[in-house]
């Protein structure tokens, strides 16, 4: 499985930004620019505490198998495939809902004086920074994931493998 690169996500979320910008500078001068929702950033961060509790979780039964205690759980190898596919999406898809809320409360920094789109320019801040905890999530459940670095491939004088 490949790693998350921070790159990709950047790039993901900058697209999204510019996106949502011109599109709501575009649907603003059309008619009524749809409202950004409470449940936005509260849904996000459920997501990040949802991934920061599985890689809690994942990084504690790590450690107490790698100590040899007794009574150890193991961790199921395809459940940790699973965390972390769950993680990688999660990541991808919040960087692209933060760069759709982070333009759009671009756009909304011009009209602040409106309380209604003030409280909406909140809720997309809210929702971005809410996005970046599920990205920091994400990559902290996958850095738990990692399988250790194979030795046998980096010893000096051993035979490559053909």
């Amino acid at each position: 499985m490949k790693q998350l690169r921070i790159r990709v996500l950047a790039g993901v979320f900058v697209v999204a930004g510019i996106l949502s910008w011109a599109g709501a500078r575009l649907w603003n001068s059309i008619g009524t620019l749809p409202s950004v929702p409470l449940a936005a950033p509260v849904v996000l961060a459920l997501i990040a505490v949802v991934l920061l509790a599985t890689a809690l979780s994942l990084r504690a039964r790590f450690r107490a198998q790698r100590e040899r205690r007794p009574g150890a759980k193991g961790v199921d190898p395809l459940m940790a495939a699973r965390a972390v596919v769950f993680g990688q999406a999660s990541a991808l898809v919040a960087a692209l809902v933060a760069g759709m809320y982070g333009g759009t409360g671009v756009f909304l920094l011009e009209l602040l004086d409106i309380p209604a789109r003030r409280d909406q320019a909140f809720y997309a801040g809210f929702s971005v920074l809410a996005g970046i905890a599920v990205i920091a999530a994400a990559l902290f459940l996958e850095r738990v994931c990692r399988l250790p670095e194979d030795d046998d491939e980096n010893h000096p004088g051993a035979e490559p493998v053909a």
